[in-house]
């Protein structure tokens, strides 16, 4: 979960995620869980998913494993 690896890109999603959802967000575990599908922001996740690309997170993750 790269979310959790750039505070920066968690702090963004904990402030966007109140724009896109009546519910409070439950994040933890490397998960975002949602109760029900009808309370899923599919908009704010896709604009999640735009923010950190795959060769990204490697990147992050290999950089943290060296430490």
């Amino acid at each position: 979960m790269g979310i959790y690896m750039n505070p920066s890109l968690l702090e963004w999603f904990v402030a966007e995620y109140p724009k896109h959802s009546a519910q409070k967000p439950d994040i933890g575990k490397s998960c975002i869980r949602f109760k029900k599908p009808e309370h899923i922001p599919y908009e704010l996740l896709g604009q999640l998913m735009q923010k950190m690309t795959a060769a990204h997170w490697i990147t992050i993750y290999e950089s943290r494993l060296k430490k």
